[in-house]
């Protein structure tokens, strides 16, 4: 990336940078597209695109309401004040 596609990079996204930064990133932003322009060079068909290096599937149990049909029944029993078949809570507002 040249000095000049650098500014405008830099002025658009509204960052202000005096000469020695600008030189500095001049280099780092060199060094990062070589980089990026040997990961390019991999021949990468065939392979799915990954969010995480280490994920293979989700580690979370299932989320089930369960088959207990007493279940809702037990769950009032521990109400503290019941309207009908309605918990009852204070009003927040």
């Amino acid at each position: 990336m040249d000095r000049d596609e650098l500014e405008l990079t830099a002025e658009l996204a509204l960052i202000d940078l005096d000469d020695s930064r600008l030189k500095a990133f001049e280099n780092s932003v060199g060094e990062l597209l070589d980089h990026f322009a040997v990961m390019g060079s991999f021949d990468v068909t065939g392979l799915s695109p990954t969010t995480h290096a280490l994920q293979e599937e989700n580690r979370l149990r299932h989320d089930s309401a369960g088959t207990d049909p007493e279940l809702p029944d037990l769950i009032l029993e521990q109400a503290s004040d019941l309207e009908d078949r309605f918990i009852s809570i204070p009003n927040v507002l």
